[in-house]
């Protein structure tokens, strides 16, 4: 007689606010289509966690819990790790590939609200609406005409997108309305791609001296963090601003503060940090050039609901015996007796 299946699930922020039947109802629609159990842990203690989750078919997890090199390799059983976001940075691929365990992220169910968000953190620097809104608190209504006069129009501007994947793309086609030159720079993304979307490819000294306004939009692993950094700012034009809704840790935030202080770029709107929530004394927190929100940019009433569904849907399908539809280590899915039941593209997996 099979084993019957351990789903464990562990989803920061969420647990303890209602029971566990009424909580985790979306998940357990899914997972109990293929007759496995779902058990919640709420240890965060990694021995702690790993004496409910050692012997775990499946993860189910989200932002807040790590999966070092040390732990996955005390997974004696697991065949997934599903992350209910697009950045799967909280989990080492690596030791994950080495250990046979797929990682599964969701790259299409939040690309239209953090683009939302990145043109909404573009404006905002652009049109100094932090210093707007402090003014008319201030009740210094008369001061903010002088001051928007000193501010370029923003049509013929140019955005610089660092990377160019589903958010860059989604922001690409907001961003060109407005008026603004799109350009773009992406190693893994062919030049013709950009091209038939109406925007510019170029190299990476390309994108920094031309930017008006540079946006990230790139995953965060080893080539990636730290990636904007002193250098960066410094090949950057001074009346430039930086727009953040990837990972904190892709900008050097200490250069980046750096920067702001001294001028070499003009403003930033930032939806991500590398520590998060950035401390009290934070300057970036202070400064009227600085527009922050928090890490929120993917939040929509439908965002969370669909995030959860989808990652427990890709753990039904790999222990049902079927191909997943977003794998982030796809090279291992080969060694799989998984049954394949869609097309999939073997060097970028499918949905990225």
């Amino acid at each position: 007689m099979a084993t019957k299946k351990k789903v464990v699930i562990q989803l920061p922020g969420i647990s303890g606010v209602v029971a566990t039947k009424d909580l985790y109802e979306i998940e357990s629609e899914v997972i109990s289509s293929i007759g496995a159990d779902l058990v919640e842990v709420t240890e965060y203690n990694t021995e702690k966690f790993l004496e409910q989750a050692d012997d775990a078919h499946a993860i189910i997890t989200s932002w807040g819990r790590r999966f070092p090199a040390n732990l996955i390799e005390q997974l004696k059983n697991c065949e997934v790790i599903a992350v209910g976001s697009i950045g799967v940075d909280m989990v080492d691929i690596e030791a994950a590939t080495k250990a046979g365990i797929l990682v599964t992220n969701t790259p299409d169910v939040f690309i239209e609200e953090v683009a939302d968000q990145t043109m909404t953190l573009l404006l905002g620097v652009a049109r100094k609406t932090k210093l707007m809104a402090r003014l008319v608190e201030e009740g210094d209504w008369w001061d903010a005409r002088s001051i928007c006069t000193q501010v370029p129009r923003l049509r013929g501007q140019t955005l610089g997108l660092v990377g160019f994947g589903n958010v860059a793309r989604a922001t690409a086609r907001r961003a060109q309305p407005f008026g603004l030159r799109v350009i773009a720079y992406d190693p893994y993304v062919a030049e013709t791609v950009m091209c038939d979307q109406g925007v510019d490819p170029v190299n990476h000294k390309e994108l920094l001296e031309q930017s008006d306004f540079l946006s990230v939009h790139t995953p965060l692993n080893e080539e990636t963090r730290h990636l904007i950094g002193t250098e960066a700012f410094k090949a950057m034009k001074s009346t430039a601003s930086l727009i953040n809704t990837a990972r904190g840790p892709i900008i050097d935030e200490q250069a980046l503060i750096k920067a702001l202080q001294t001028g070499e770029i003009a403003a930033a709107g930032i939806d991500v940090a590398e520590e998060e929530p950035p401390a009290e004394d934070n300057p970036l927190r202070a400064m009227d050039n600085v527009l922050v929100t928090p890490h929120a940019a993917a939040a929509t009433t439908r965002m969370r609901p669909e995030a959860r569904r989808r990652a427990a849907r890709e753990v039904a399908l790999i222990l049902s015996g079927r191909w997943p539809m977003s794998c982030v280590n796809p090279w291992i899915i080969p060694e799989k007796n998984l049954t394949r039941w869609q097309p999939y593209s073997m060097d970028r997996g499918p949905g990225l």
